[in-house]
């Protein structure tokens, strides 16, 4: 399925080191034709770390997309009654988001988001990086995966041997996972190790 025209919401949380991968894939998605807004979380539109500073991703994304990001969670709660995205993206969804996403939690702009775009039936694709995935994140990733609307973009261990439990989602799955998520359709396989995409 074409991405041409879909109106696709990119919500951004604190995974910062992701942030060099991130921005490219939100251009190629508007290369593709998608119509994008982007919701930051409070940590990533206010926090500066070794990756670089807020400001400068958030000028990025806004120079991008044509369009200025959504900061607050009352600008990302209209997301909802007004049916302003057909599919929202979390990427990067950290070990933080996805927990409180499982517990129904909505106290970020990113986290109303999901729970307003949820609420319309319509498709939430998370792109998983976090530290903790099979360790006390992993019950909230089976619960997630068994939620109706909710997809993953494949995902695999990115350093089995210095980080046991650290996973994250491949990049090169992003695009075709949008697009099965679009058909309601969880992307096969959803477990890729790092060996297999090398």
């Amino acid at each position: 399925m074409s991405i041409q025209g879909k109106k696709i919401g990119i919500a951004l949380t604190g995974s910062f080191c992701t942030y060099s991968s991130v921005i490219p894939q939100i251009k190629h998605l508007v290369e593709e034709g998608a119509d994008i807004t982007t919701i930051c979380s409070n940590a990533s539109s206010c926090i500066n770390s070794r990756f670089g500073t807020a400001e400068n991703f958030i000028a990025a994304i806004t120079d991008i997309t044509g369009k200025e990001p959504l900061l607050t969670i009352p600008s990302a709660e209209p997301i909802g009654p007004k049916h302003l995205l057909d599919l929202l993206v979390i990427l990067p969804c950290t070990g933080n988001t996805l927990a409180k996403l499982a517990n129904g939690i909505t106290d970020t702009p990113v986290l109303m988001a999901a729970k307003a775009h949820l609420r319309n039936d319509a498709p939430l694709v998370i792109f998983l990086a976090t530290n903790d995935a099979l360790g006390i994140n992993m019950k909230n990733i089976g619960f997630l995966m068994s939620t109706k609307n909710i997809f993953f973009v494949p995902f695999g261990q990115d350093d089995p041997i210095k980080k046991h439990n650290s996973m994250i989602s491949h990049f090169d799955c992003l695009l075709p996972a949008i697009e099965a998520a679009l058909t309601k359709t969880q992307l096969q396989p959803v477990l890729i190790s790092p060996f297999q995409k090398q």
